[in-house]
């Protein structure tokens, strides 16, 4: 049984080494971080796609979030970054319980039967791009987790002593959209969605920011991110191609 582990383990690290490099810091360090021209993205995602197949241990699998939502959103954003532009991306998917992450707690007002309340907050932005798009203008984009944590201690009429632990998840999502000089605002005939808030500052180079709160089971995590960039693009007439 060792001896089939070393030899599994063998055929394993081979093939985790044949992976692209970015591919294998995903593996090894669970973050990502680069500044690629759409051809050199299309590279790594042509790597991850052997993942499953090749590495079957659940300790090196990708995490979670590279394939509901990175995947889709580097496949989509390539297609609208300049030939001779990069997106920037850097994604940290070590999970909101590294150190570093939490702020400080503090002490709720409590009355009895409830002895204390601890709370703290994490927030865990794992997820930031510049892309460089075609029309000229510059897309950013910011994603955190933010995580209140309440730590209940409560004494019941006979004395008895329960604690408990209570989370609750906000994702923020932000997106700006600076433009090229002299590129127009138009106001979409259909305002934006109820949970979208949008700010626009008309100057030399007009800049668009739309921010979102989001619950962690409204909708596809892809679907989230690509929606509140997407209102950028509503504010701006289509481009006229030369005839």
């Amino acid at each position: 049984m060792v001896v089939f582990r070393i030899m599994f383990w063998r055929k394993t690290r081979e093939a985790i080494g044949r992976f692209h490099p970015l591919h294998q810091s995903l593996i090894w360090e669970r973050t990502l971080s680069a500044a690629l021209p759409p051809a050199e993205w299309a590279m790594l995602l042509a790597s991850m796609s052997q993942h499953d197949a090749l590495v079957k241990r659940r300790k090196w699998r990708l995490p979670d979030r590279m394939g509901t939502t990175l995947v889709p959103l580097i496949r989509v954003l390539c297609e609208d970054v300049a030939p001779n532009g990069a997106l920037a991306l850097t994604a940290d998917l070590r999970g909101p319980d590294v150190p570093g992450k939490a702020g400080p707690t503090r002490d709720l007002p409590v009355h009895r039967p409830i002895r204390s309340v601890k709370e703290w907050f994490v927030h865990d932005t794992w997820l930031r791009l510049r892309a460089d798009l075609r029309d000229g203008s510059v897309l950013e984009l910011t994603v955190t987790d933010r995580i209140r944590h309440r730590r209940i201690h409560k004494v019941n009429p006979r004395g008895k002593h329960k604690r408990k632990t209570k989370t609750k998840v906000v994702q923020r999502i932000s997106a700006t959209r600076v433009l090229p000089k002299g590129r127009a605002i138009q106001r979409p005939a259909v305002p934006p969605p109820g949970w979208i808030r949008l700010r626009v500052r008309d100057d030399k180079r007009a800049v668009l920011r739309a921010t979102a709160k989001v619950g962690p089971n409204a909708m596809a995590p892809a679907e989230q991110v690509l929606m509140v960039a997407a209102e950028l693009f509503r504010w701006t007439p289509p481009r006229r191609t030369a005839a």
